[in-house]
């Protein structure tokens, strides 16, 4: 991969790590009482570990001209590796904090295995780590293709890919360090959100030089979601962001907003981050891959731009609904519910505008597990939309709200929807990729198809009975009106579902090791083929070599 880079990205990718290593040196040495230093000498770490490779490969003779008539896919190669590198962490993490609600005694009498430690590595590991390198992996290979034009350069996406890696680094040792700023996925502190900063405009202003390079003079729908996901999740990091240092040798930080205005801000982000990050990055994915898989056209083009102007507008105004019964003010809490009902309309075209795309082609579901992923996760889509659009009305809200239900909904989505559709992303793009015929094992494809479909609904039946149960029990009033029950009582009942929640995630889990080492044997397979379809060529290749020669 170096020496694919130019002399000049070379020393540009040199100096950037240089500059790097010497911010993290300042903060080793300005935070050396401090968990602050700790967190410089993870960055300086990185960017000498990243720097020796560029360095042992800078003799490299320099790539030719002939690069400018391919597609540049390293980045996006080493995307998926990273992707199933930090899905295996973040849900191996997230299966040890289900059994320790089961069994409290898995801390191991140490800090750092808290569960309040321990619950963000896994949420920052699944949601960042693994959906976030799919994200930019997949947005590198699909603006290519349906720009019909290279990225402009070979340094920018590698920035991207690698400064947000370094973010998740950062991000998920800082918790276990017991660094956090306690916001709902937003956990990490000043000096990571301001890098991310950094990198995400790199990544916002690469996509838009992709496009402005487009040879095609549309702009395919799947690059509308990307771009909304690259953008709004920008502009929400930053202001939920907001805050001051105690310190510049500190790593602790207090948030511009207080009260109920901290609370309106951090769910306007929590549920945008849902929204852009989990919702219209993953749609963009399924809006190209799906119709590839199944060899068919999007179903209704007019459709996938109502659902995402529907989508993208809707959205802004749901937040408030994770505050029902709460400071906020009233009208905020209504806005906030009605715009989650007018929700139900845009997704429920996205969802359907994907299984009627399957339309004529349903025997390739039943014979294709990849093709079988995508389907499911648009199904899980459609559930998921309805039912948190039904759990945000202010009524059903006060038995869901604070319950296991809403544990449920979350791991419907991000297990049936993200998930499911990334796993078939991925089996679908690593052949093309790696010039493979096929996937290594497809009875494994298959295998992975069922744990995670039934690791999924035992995990969300779990949680659903759980969170009923909590609700009712906690609303129950004997004949004195007092509660009926103690909330060790609602522990106690909760018991064996928060057991058969491990198990759920357990095999997911294990179909998710199933994927990884099925990837992994795929990429060790010698080529089996060396063509490259018409369609997997910058065109015009002679207009695109002038005009990277002319930069």
């Amino acid at each position: 991969m170096i020496s694919r880079l130019t002399l000049g990205e070379r020393q540009a990718a040199i100096a950037t790590l240089i500059l790097l290593t010497v911010c993290g040196l300042v903060m080793a040495i300005a935070g050396r009482s401090d968990p602050l230093g700790g967190q410089g000498f993870i960055v300086m770490v990185f960017s000498i570990v990243v720097m020796s490779a560029i360095i042992s490969g800078y003799y490299a003779p320099e790539p030719d001209q002939a690069r400018l008539t391919q597609y540049y896919d390293d980045p996006t190669r080493a995307g998926i590796i990273f992707a199933m590198i930090w899905a295996m962490i973040g849900m191996f993490v997230g299966d040890w904090v289900a059994w320790l609600l089961a069994y409290p005694e898995m801390t191991f009498d140490a800090a750092w295995a808290s569960f309040g430690r321990l619950r963000p590595v896994h949420t920052t590991g699944v949601i960042f780590g693994f959906g976030g390198n799919a994200l930019i992996a997949t947005s590198f290979h699909v603006v290519q293709r349906t720009s019909r034009a290279r990225l402009p350069d070979q340094f920018s996406p590698w920035f991207v890919l690698l400064g947000f890696n370094l973010f998740c680094i950062l991000a998920a040792s800082g918790y276990l360090m017991g660094i956090t700023q306690s916001k709902e996925y937003a956990e990490p502190e000043w000096y990571a959100d301001i890098w991310l900063v950094i990198v995400w405009v790199v990544y916002f202003v690469l996509y838009l030089r992709t496009l402005a390079r487009r040879q095609e003079p549309h702009i395919y729908v799947a690059n509308w979601y990307y771009m909304a996901f690259i953008l709004v999740v920008a502009v929400l990091h930053i202001i939920n962001n907001l805050a001051m240092p105690v310190s510049f040798t500190h790593a602790k930080s207090y948030s511009a907003f207080a009260g109920v205005q901290d609370a309106m801000t951090e769910w306007w982000y929590g549920h945008n981050a849902v929204a852009f990050f989990l919702t219209a990055g993953f749609l963009g994915m399924m809006y190209y891959f799906l119709p590839k898989r199944a060899n068919r056209p999007i179903y209704s083009y007019r459709m996938s731009i109502v659902g995402f102007w529907g989508i993208t507008f809707f959205y802004m105004w749901a937040g408030s609904h994770h505050l029902h019964y709460t400071a906020l003010p009233q009208w905020v809490q209504t806005l906030g519910m009605t715009f989650s009902l007018m929700l139900l309309v845009p997704s429920w075209i996205a969802a359907g505008n994907a299984l009627l795309t399957l339309n004529g082609a349903w025997e390739r579901v039943r014979d294709d597990a990849t093709l079988r992923f995508m389907m499911v996760a648009a199904v899980f889509y459609g559930l998921s939309t309805f039912e948190g659009s039904f759990m945000a009305i202010r009524p059903v809200n006060a038995l869901s709200h604070y319950t296991d239900w809403t544990v449920g909904h979350v791991h419907a989505g991000t297990l049936g929807w993200v998930s499911m559709i990334t796993f078939g992303t991925f089996y679908n793009l690593v052949p093309w990729l790696w010039k493979r015929e096929r996937m290594f094992s497809p009875a494994l494809v298959e295998v992975h198809f069922w744990l995670a479909l039934a690791g999924t609904l035992v995990y969300v039946f779990a949680m659903w009975n759980s969170g009923i149960i909590q609700g009712l029990m906690w609303r129950t009033y004997n004949d004195s009106g007092t509660l009926a029950y103690s909330f060790i009582d609602s522990l106690v009942a909760m018991h064996p579902y928060y057991i058969a929640r491990a198990f759920g995630g357990l095999i997911f889990f294990a179909g998710a090791v199933l994927c990884f080492y099925n990837i992994w044997m795929t990429i060790r397979a010698v080529p089996e083929r060396s063509d490259v379809a018409a369609h997997e060529v910058p065109v015009p290749a002679v207009a695109g070599a002038a005009l990277e020669a002319g930069e």
